[in-house]
């Protein structure tokens, strides 16, 4: 268990260089998360992205947007993807990347400059658009890692480099894993990848503090290689994190 104390400003602005230091071109996939409920959280070492579901077992299908005329998901906000070196400032520590609500960490410069929206990224055997709307840092963002980190976040700087992420949307369905490298594309037909197994763990965000406390409980399920088995919802382990809230 690690107990995280909150960056100030000043931390904060000493990562940038890090930060910049991101690939601009070819990255890698550091981390993947699924929210299968509110306030849950799974660690994925495999994926599938799908059309209709984005992350698929992620609850994105089932969240209201006040963005939309009906309420509906939106659509352009299917996937959340976060700059690792940004994250990895922020939490300080892997076990808690999972609280900042993001599906897909990549290790890849993120800025408006790299990634315009409609850049499509492929990253295992399918492909993600970059989408207009923003990406910012909020209360919830503020409970998890500190009032500075969401300043941070949200400054012009951090705006330029989309420090708090991108939203993005699957155009085409595919499996992609943790290690994957990550690229630029105009290409839709891109080779189907085999997948071979998926680790997962899971918990569950709770009150809000100064801090953070998180355990990880990790099993192996071995899957066919055309498929992706994710686990049992009844054989899923929840832990309490301290410090956390909704998303």
């Amino acid at each position: 268990m690690i107990a995280v104390r909150h960056l100030t400003m000043a931390e904060l602005e000493a990562g940038l260089d890090e930060i910049r230091r991101s690939p601009k071109d070819e990255g890698v996939v550091e981390l993947i998360v699924r929210r299968p409920q509110i306030d849950e959280r799974e660690v994925l070492e495999e994926g599938e992205l799908s059309l209709l579901e984005g992350l698929v077992g992620d609850s994105w299908k089932m969240r209201r947007s006040s963005s939309t005329a009906d309420g509906s998901p939106h659509p352009e906000m299917q996937l959340n993807v976060m700059n690792s070196r940004t994250i990895a400032l922020v939490a300080q520590s892997k076990e808690r990347w999972p609280l900042a609500g993001d599906q897909i960490f990549l290790d890849l410069d993120l800025s408006a400059e790299n990634l315009p929206a409609g850049t499509k990224l492929a990253l295992g055997s399918a492909v993600i658009e970059v989408t207009a709307p923003p990406h910012m840092g909020c209360k919830k963002f503020v409970a998890r890692f500190g009032l500075d980190a969401m300043k941070f976040v949200n400054s012009p700087l951090g705006k330029e480099r989309h420090l708090r992420g991108i939203n993005a949307k699957v155009v085409k369905p595919g499996m992609f894993r943790v290690g994957d490298v990550v690229t630029k594309t105009s290409d839709l037909k891109l080779p189907q990848t085999k997948s071979r197994c998926l680790y997962h763990s899971s918990y569950r965000d709770s009150q809000v503090g100064k801090g953070a406390v998180v355990s990880l409980k990790v099993r192996q399920v071995q899957v066919a290689p055309a498929q992706v088995q994710r686990p049992s919802s009844s054989n899923q382990s929840v832990k309490a994190v301290k410090g956390a809230s909704s998303v």
